[in-house]
């Protein structure tokens, strides 16, 4: 009788171990978590009951999301910053970069070496895997479309060159025997997208006719932050084998630039059109001003602006299951909407992220004539 019952105790501790194993949250680190897609991210990663860590040199201040999450204030070009995120962690989401406006030093030096003191402190500290988000910057200019993830890879600019060599870095600790996705988004927008968009957002609010580089007739992918929220989560929880890759992602459904565009002015109800102009002559002016510094555009978007620019998803719809849910057009407008509810939170306010509204520079100048 006494053995009897002390292998049933013996068996509900079992059981109770187990339970607790199972009922587990996965743990996660976002890198850059306090930008754009990282805060999309957490709240996306949050739903799917992840236990959620967040490394950034910039604080965290999200009020729905402050008291649910671990925050590191930290830079990735720190490996004891990264190390300490990286404690108690199953999966990295490398999200974390220095976008275009930032200088070629700090390009490089985030981009580059901060992707290689993720994989090294993450191989160092026995997390498998990382996800790491790449861009399809890395395809140049391009003389084809769609374009494939086997297409040669030319980077323009510091930051298309920066994403062609943190690609490089997560080849390397592939070989190692991480697993690595690699996911290489078109733009994406969304909830709390603003750099360039909140210069588009605010000629809209300020009624004026919206320049087109080129004839408008060109098609340019675009792709919504919840859509790409959705692929990172798949590549977390598919099967190594399956995810240990590199996928274009994309929207399925998207029109030409004049087409979208138009789309949001409609939605706007503003009465204002889209106004295309010969391509050549524009991007020499914006040359000019982008080396003196009073544009906020640079070479890889005005150079493409007036040019197709699509990738093929096929890759990621047959391995990842992947089924976009926003065309461009509402990928847009959704954005736009964001937007007109939250504008009067950053009014005033410019910077380099896509946390903010770019400074406008010579473009508000341009702005008085449209």
């Amino acid at each position: 009788m006494h053995y009897s019952i002390l292998t049933v105790v013996n068996k509900i501790i079992e059981l109770n171990k187990m339970v607790k194993k199972n009922n587990k949250k996965n743990r996660v680190l976002v890198t850059g978590g306090s930008g754009f897609l990282g805060i999309n991210l957490v709240r996306y990663l949050y739903k799917k009951n992840y236990d959620i860590t967040v490394i950034d040199r910039v604080a965290f201040t999200y009020k729905d999301m402050n008291d649910k999450i671990r925050f590191v204030k930290g830079d990735i070009r720190n490996k004891t910053a990264l190390e300490t995120a990286m404690k108690d962690v199953d999966i990295v989401v490398h999200t974390a970069a220095a976008l275009p406006l930032y200088k070629k030093e700090e390009i490089f030096s985030t981009d580059i070496k901060g992707t290689k003191n993720v994989m090294e402190i993450a191989k160092k500290v026995g997390i498998k895997k990382v996800i790491h988000i790449s861009s399809t910057a890395v395809y140049g200019i391009p003389d084809h479309h769609p374009l494939y993830e086997t297409d040669k890879m030319i980077g323009v600019g510091p930051y298309g060159i920066a994403k062609v060599k943190a690609e490089k870095v997560c080849e390397l600790f592939r070989e190692k025997g991480m697993i690595i996705p690699v996911i290489r988004p078109k733009s994406f927008m969304g909830p709390e997208r603003l750099g360039v968009m909140g210069v588009f957002y605010d000629w809209i609010v300020r009624n004026k006719n919206i320049p087109l580089i080129g004839n408008g007739k060109n098609k340019y992918q675009l792709l919504h932050v919840l859509d790409l929220c959705d692929v990172i989560y798949l590549t977390m929880t598919l099967p190594d084998k399956k995810v240990n890759t590199t996928f274009n992602i994309g929207a399925k459904e998207f029109g030409t630039m004049a087409s979208d565009v138009s789309a949001v002015l409609k939605h706007a109800n503003n009465g204002k059109r889209v106004i295309p102009f010969p391509a050549k002559p524009l991007i020499a002016i914006l040359r000019v001003l982008e080396f003196f510094h009073i544009s906020p555009l640079y070479k890889w978007v005005y150079e493409t602006a007036c040019e197709d620019s699509f990738v093929s998803i096929e890759k990621a719809e047959k391995i990842l299951g992947y089924k976009p849910k926003y065309s461009n057009a509402e990928t847009l407008i959704d954005n736009y909407d964001w937007y007109m509810a939250h504008r009067t939170e950053f009014e005033g306010k410019t910077g380099v992220s896509h946390r903010l509204p770019w400074k406008q520079g010579a473009l508000k100048i341009a702005s008085w004539f449209f």
